[in-house]
């Protein structure tokens, strides 16, 4: 019986020392009653040396323990195992990590007769841990920091996640997003199956594409996608989307589409400035013959013919030509204005008077509103006949023939300046339309029914004279065109050609 009492405290004492971890068998009273080899190993130390001292001597060299919190006395009250961590700095300054089992250890009695504490060295595993969630933490930052949204979602749809930059886009907090938003509520219907179906057939990594998403206010935004299907053993669990916004890129294409587009036209006009120069030279020719002979045949009709008023118009309209291809010389740069001095409420008379077409006025009520104030120009009378012309006809054309003109005259002393307002109750100009309508070649009009030279031209001659022009007002009820001009003042008697 002896003999086999012997036997069995043997191997039990062979498997206590062959554990891998540093262990200790203690009393209830914290005193060590027995080492394992590779304790004894770990610590330099021999059995004799510790057996009897209490555990934290011989962890701590203390005469009591540091620790605030020690499961020891838990395990002798529940008689259940427990662990804590430990964590110390070595005299080099290397941290450790330990995580200590403490296990009772029952008598027949089912009372706790000794605790076994077993130390495992886990710093490893620790490190790799904190290195982990160092890593989630710079991912975290990278993330949210990111100027480029960023929206996670489960297999089923639900927003995990919302960066600051995808809130920002979509309009959505990311809280809400979370509780509230799903993926296919980001896109107009079916882009979102769409774009998940472009994922599965890219075998989860759908490269640079170009779509739509939608807002919280219900908005599409132009954006460049990537996105990709994140899996976990072999199964999809999540998508993440990357989303750029086009917004600024595709404005400033168009701004650089229309600035090529504004060359080419400039190109044009330079080459059409040289053709209008060799035009106005050829019908010259005839026109100073019609004159002529319009002439001669005036002077040689008595007062009362009633052909008369037929040739003096004639006559009228042929030097009207004249002027507009010294305009057009003007235009090409091979001519200089010829500038006199008239006032503004004559040359506007003069000008109305001048559009020998009375079927275009037949229906339509000119309200004239001319202040009585001085209001004298340095101009090109002819010139400027022609932008008032131009603009009179356009309204004309706005109002389809039917409706009200109203010419207003003003003047600001202080600023120097006189205005001409024209006004109709046309169908006014759209916000498409409105800053293009003095580019070259722009026209509203149906093909062959205007060229887009005609506000281009007014604008150059205004430009010529020292005026300006803009759009004071436009809506469906009509537009208002203001003509500004410069005062003229005695001081400026040595401008004058």
């Amino acid at each position: 019986m002896n003999q086999k009492l012997m036997n069995e405290l043997d191997w039990r004492l062979r498997v206590f020392d062959s554990l891998s971890f540093p262990t200790l068998i203690l009393k209830p009273d914290k005193t060590i009653l027995s080492a394992n080899q590779i304790f004894l190993q770990r610590h330099g130390l021999t059995l004799d040396q510790i057996v009897g001292r209490h555990c934290h001597e011989v962890f701590y060299n203390a005469d009591a323990c540091p620790n605030k919190v020690c499961p020891f006395q838990k395990v002798l009250t529940e008689k259940n195992g427990t662990t804590v961590m430990r964590r110390h700095t070595t005299r080099t300054g290397k941290r450790l990590y330990e995580d200590r089992v403490f296990s009772p250890i029952l008598d027949d009695n089912g009372e706790v007769a000794y605790i076994m504490e077993s130390v495992r060295d886990v710093t490893r595993q620790k490190n790799l841990e904190l290195a982990l969630k160092e890593t989630e933490a710079f991912l975290e930052k990278v993330i949210l920091g990111s100027p480029i949204a960023i929206v996670a979602a489960d297999r089923y749809g639900h927003i995990l996640l919302m960066n600051p930059a995808a809130e920002e886009l979509f309009g959505y907090s990311n809280p809400f997003a979370v509780r509230h938003v799903t993926a296919d509520q980001l896109y107009p219907p079916g882009t979102a199956s769409q774009i998940m179906r472009l994922l599965e057939e890219a075998q989860g990594k759908l490269p640079s594409i170009k779509t739509t998403i939608r807002n919280a206010q219900g908005d599409t935004i132009p954006v460049d996608l990537t996105a990709s299907i994140i899996y976990e053993d072999g199964e999809a669990v999540a998508t993440v989307g990357i989303y750029t916004d086009l917004r600024e890129k595709l404005a400033v294409e168009k701004q650089l589409k229309e600035a090529q587009a504004q060359l080419a036209q400039s190109e044009k006009m330079a080459s059409l400035g040289q053709l209008a120069a060799g035009v106005a030279h050829e019908i010259n020719n005839p026109l100073t013959g019609i004159l002529f002979y319009a002439t001669l045949r005036l002077e040689g009709m008595d007062h009362d013919d009633p052909e008369r008023a037929d040739v003096q118009a004639v006559i009228d309209d042929v030097k009207r030509c004249r002027d507009i291809v010294q305009n057009l010389l003007a235009y090409s740069r091979q001519s200089s204005p010829m500038k006199d001095m008239i006032q503004l409420n004559m040359l506007v008379d003069q000008s109305i008077n001048l559009i020998r077409d009375p079927k275009m006025f037949r229906n339509i009520e000119i309200e004239r509103i001319f202040s009585d104030e001085m209001m004298m120009l340095h101009v090109d009378k002819n010139q400027i006949s022609q932008v008032i012309i131009n603009l009179v006809i356009n309204a004309v054309h706005a109002m389809d023939g039917n409706g009200k003109l109203t010419l207003r005259t003003y003047r600001n002393k202080l600023e120097g300046k006189a205005f001409l307002e024209i006004s109709d109750t046309g169908c006014g100009i759209s916000a498409q339309d409105l800053p293009k309508i003095f580019d070259p070649f722009y026209t509203t009009k149906a093909p062959g029914e205007g060229t887009g030279l005609g506000l281009s031209t007014a604008y150059g001659l205004l430009k010529e004279n020292r005026g300006d022009i803009r759009v004071k007002e436009t809506s469906s009820s009509g537009t208002t065109f203001i003509i500004e001009f410069e005062l003229y003042s005695s001081a400026q008697d040595h401008d004058l050609d």
